[in-house]
């Protein structure tokens, strides 16, 4: 490991980010000392600028993506290099605002019963019934499923922050099925090929389990880990949950993120008719000229 990179880590470690931000962080600069065949200190603002346009033109990566990286690039030249960074020279890109996509309850239901076995099938229930991110998903333990209190603890979720949501009854009945054929002694999702490690499975496996699940539902919609979190909850607030309720359920910081679910709500969007509803049309084809100039 270089010096470079051991002081980066301790920087991020002093500041307790977590593992997967730390992991992303590093990642981020040695791809960017990559691109230029030199040392990231030999590197400064120009070669961010020209980074940054080449991230847009030729890898073609979203306005968010871009931004992260952004973000990393700064706290290793700011935090550990300690040298200036000036917005002006790399501004951070302005994002769009697009729509997720949300399933139905059918198409849900659908998804899961295509699971290709029955350990990916445990996976999209998980997904779907806590609104899990899929880090937090892959992290969960045995001890975190709470049948007693009927609460799944979801630990050092985004941002280190803990929260509890709800078990549901269905879920645990499918969870006790995984225990008895898998017997997880740690980790509820244990890695390697017989889920039998004594470490977690990875982001892919369960990145996996929904892509073979859409394709063998033959769903044209594309689905990923996080459709579950946005179906979860899409259907919690059609089902007449409170918007604050499920902020609490998704662990968001800000009212604002959960909002979102309002654009996606077919019962918030069937609330409010149309103005073309109001108007009163002729028939097709019946439609009068206009008069002509006198």
């Amino acid at each position: 490991m270089t010096r470079l990179r051991q002081m980066m880590l301790e920087e991020l470690e002093r500041r307790n980010y977590s593992a997967n931000t730390i992991r992303c962080y590093v990642r981020v600069v040695a791809e960017f000392a990559r691109h230029f065949h030199r040392s990231p200190h030999q590197l400064g603002p120009e070669h961010l600028r020209q980074y940054q346009a080449y991230l847009f033109r030729e890898r073609k990566l979203k306005a968010g993506t871009v931004t992260q990286q952004l973000a990393a690039l700064r706290f290793f030249f700011v935090k550990t290099l300690k040298k200036p960074w000036g917005t002006d020279q790399t501004p951070y890109p302005k994002k769009g605002r697009r729509l997720p996509t949300v399933l139905s309850q059918e198409e849900v239901a659908l998804l899961i019963n295509s699971a290709a076995s029955p350990f990916y099938r445990i996976l999209l229930m998980t997904l779907y019934a806590t609104g899990a991110r899929r880090a937090e998903l892959v992290r969960l333990q045995v001890c975190h499923i709470d049948s007693q209190r009927m609460v799944v603890h979801i630990q050092d979720g985004k941002g280190r922050q803990d929260r509890d949501v709800m078990l549901s009854p269905v879920l645990l009945e499918a969870l006790r099925e995984h225990w008895r054929r898998f017997q997880p002694k740690v980790w509820l999702f244990p890695g390697n090929r017989w889920h039998t490690g004594s470490h977690p499975i990875s982001h892919k496996v369960v990145w996996n389990a929904c892509q073979t699940a859409a394709q063998r539902a033959g769903l044209r919609k594309p689905v990923h880990p996080h459709t579950l979190r946005h179906c979860f909850a899409t259907h919690l607030l059609e089902a007449g949950a409170d918007l604050r309720t499920i902020q609490l359920l998704l662990g968001h910081h800000d009212l604002k993120e959960t909002s979102l679910y309002l654009h996606l709500s077919r019962r918030h969007l069937s609330a409010t008719p149309s103005p073309l509803d109001a108007l009163v049309l002729s028939a097709p084809g019946k439609n009068r000229q206009p008069p002509g100039n006198a």
